[in-house]
């Protein structure tokens, strides 16, 4: 564990296309109008070829300029080390990897680690996003989707977190629509019940297509306000119990 263990936040999907990303960028607006100071690694970004804008591109539209790494990238929308492989280029290495988060967290109050998919996707051949959490001592914020699926998907990442010893720091709902159904209504219910983590934070549906100033305004009311103060804040306890609650 480095120093960096008390500020950092891995920002981890239940799988793919959960709407990290978009969590991401609310969390940097969060962390701002709380007056702190964050900063966004992508250790693999798959799927962009080299001067495409990637995702960290993406959160920099919507919050606006601040620290970031990326640490590799590869063409083909797959996990990151089978995209290395079928591009015939050397995966991301683990020093790499943590050399860039720790440099971040160095010089930022907060720095957010946004994951590839799920949270035993490999980013290697010997790595994943777990591994560099235990590397750094980064709690993981856990991403799910509001329908079917939700609750077991949700059970099976925070137990891998939790069996490796990290802490689960949350769960974000990825994009809630505006007229849910009747299974989503339940599982925002059920997901802090089953997993044993608390929801802390329920993004809208369409929330990255907004005018970037009005997601910036409207970003922090996303989030528990307490789990915001607690959890972004430079100072933040490395490890409180959080009792499982819903907004």
């Amino acid at each position: 564990m480095t120093a960096a263990s008390e500020n950092v936040l891995a920002v981890a999907g239940t799988s793919t296309d959960v709407g990290k990303t978009i969590v991401t960028a609310a969390l940097v607006a969060a962390a701002r109008a709380a007056g702190v100071n964050p900063a966004v690694c992508k250790p693999a970004q798959t799927g962009v070829m080299p001067g495409q804008p990637g995702d960290l591109a993406v959160i920099e539209d919507l919050v606006g300029p601040l620290g970031t790494a990326e640490c590799a990238r590869y063409p083909d929308p797959l996990a990151p080390e089978t995209a290395a492989r079928l591009a015939g280029v050397p995966p991301l290495e683990r020093a790499v990897a943590r050399a860039a988060i720790d440099r971040l967290a160095a010089n930022h109050d907060v720095t957010l680690v946004e994951g590839a998919g799920g949270v035993m996707v490999r980013l290697a051949p010997e790595l994943t996003l777990l591994d560099l959490c235990a590397d750094v001592g980064a709690s993981v914020l856990v991403v799910v989707p509001a329908g079917l699926g939700a609750l077991n998907h949700a059970e099976l990442t925070v137990g891998a977190v939790r069996a490796r010893g990290l802490r689960v720091a949350g769960l974000v709902i990825g994009s809630w629509p505006t007229e849910p159904d009747l299974a989503m209504r339940c599982n925002r219910d059920d997901l802090p019940r089953l997993s044993g983590a608390p929801v802390v934070g329920v993004i809208p549906d369409g929330a990255g297509a907004l005018d970037p100033a009005e997601f910036r305004r409207r970003a922090p009311a996303w989030f528990d306000r307490e789990w915001t103060a607690r959890e972004l804040a430079p100072t933040r306890p490395a490890a409180p119990h959080v009792a499982p609650t819903a907004l």
